[in-house]
This record gives C-alpha cells, sequence and structure tokens, in this order.
C-alpha cells in the first residue's frame, strides 16, 4: 500500500539540534528503505526561512501496520524531532502507462 507521511518537527528550542544529532541514523534507515523499496522518496520540509522544520514521504509499505512499525523504530520518533505524525493512503500514478500512451 502506498502511503505519504507528513511529519511536523516539534516546537521546542533543540527540535533542529536533536534532528542535526539524530540526521546519520535516519539517513542510514531510509537508505536500507530505499533500496527495499519501502521509502519511494521523501524529504525535510522547510520554513519560509529555509530551516527544516517536518519531513514528507512517500512510502510503499505492505499494510498500514507495518507502516506504524517502521514509524515506532524511527530515530526522529525516538528522539522526539517529530511531533505530529499524519499518515495519508495514496494512489499514486502509474507512470509506466501514462508515459508510454
Amino acid at each position: 500500500m502506498h502511503f505519504m507521511i507528513i511529519a511536523q518537527d516539534a516546537k521546542a528550542a533543540d527540535t533542529l539540534e536533536k534532528r542535526l544529532a539524530a540526521r546519520q541514523e535516519h539517513m542510514q534507515g531510509i537508505k536500507a528503505h530505499k533500496l527495499d523499496g519501502s521509502i519511494v522518496d521523501g524529504g525535510a520540509i522547510l520554513d519560509d526561512e529555509g530551516h527544516m522544520c517536518g519531513s514528507a514521504v512517500f512510502c510503499d509499505f505492505e499494510s498500514r501496520a507495518a507502516l506504524e512499525d517502521y514509524l515506532e523504530k524511527e530515530v526522529y520518533m525516538r528522539e522526539g524531532v517529530w511531533e505530529e505524525v499524519k499518515i495519508y493512503p495514496v494512489k499514486r500514478v502509474d507512470w509506466d502507462t501514462l508515459l508510454s500512451s
């Protein structure tokens, strides 16, 4: 199932510091998930000044439960970087069909 995750960072003064401290572990984790196909694409959400303030992720997990299991282990969740996480089921564009027509 395809999902979109919108994760807003916590508003605490030390959130950016926590994000940067956890970034290497986060990047290694999403690399592994990209290689296994469960992370399709994503990136940091930026505020009007260009500072990271959240994350947007397109993913493909077997089920919502599998996605929630991933989120429980995600370092940004464990370290309190992400405060509000919204999960939306999505129907992605079938690019192969669209581009070949």
